[in-house]
């Protein structure tokens, strides 16, 4: 039975992805039809899964002084920024809507600084589990950058996101992922 206010995606979509012989059963989160689905993970092992990803916030070079020696009126922004991307993890299932909830076993925020003006965030979540956790690594990064944003926007309205990427990930039938390009 199809429900009147189910997701669906539009039929141009659906019909492009079509022509370009693309079979919407190999998009994991929609049927034939074209439905978002969440994917049924009853048949998968779980196994030890681990995802890293990694994102990059830039700044002026005193607005990254003002970070590293904690001098925004705020706090300590990266003690901040860290908690606040756990906590994100944690959540993942209520911000993402196909997400599946994961019992997670770790998540580790961690900051370095390749140059004057930026600060680099890295994620590692691990979960043992039947599905994969780089939406988990993902969200931490993203919403520990929109922290890192937030608690120093008074000082500096100009900096920017971005890089935001999964660098590795192991575990589950697709194997082992390992990025080849840095940024």
């Amino acid at each position: 039975m199809r429900l009147p206010f189910q997701c669906r995606l539009p039929s141009t979509i659906v019909h492009r992805a079509l022509e370009w012989g693309v079979n919407m059963t190999e998009l994991s989160h929609f049927d034939e039809q074209g439905a978002s689905r969440m994917v049924d993970v009853s048949s998968k092992h779980a196994t030890l899964r681990l995802a890293r990803a990694s994102g990059r916030v830039r700044m002026t070079p005193s607005t990254l002084e003002l970070v590293r020696q904690g001098g925004l009126a705020k706090g300590d922004v990266l003690a901040v920024a860290r908690l606040a991307g756990i906590m994100a993890a944690k959540q993942t299932s209520t911000l993402i809507p196909l997400c599946h909830p994961l019992p997670l076993e770790s998540v580790e925020v961690t900051f370095d600084f390749p140059d004057e003006t930026t600060v680099a965030v890295e994620a590692v979540a691990r979960v043992t589990a039947r599905t994969g956790v780089e939406m988990e690594a993902l969200v931490a990064v993203t919403v520990a950058a929109l922290t890192i944003y937030d608690m120093c926007k008074s000082v500096d309205r100009s900096m920017t996101i971005d890089a935001v990427r999964l660098e590795e990930k192991t575990g589950g039938r697709s194997g082992h992922f390992q990025r080849k390009d840095t940024a």
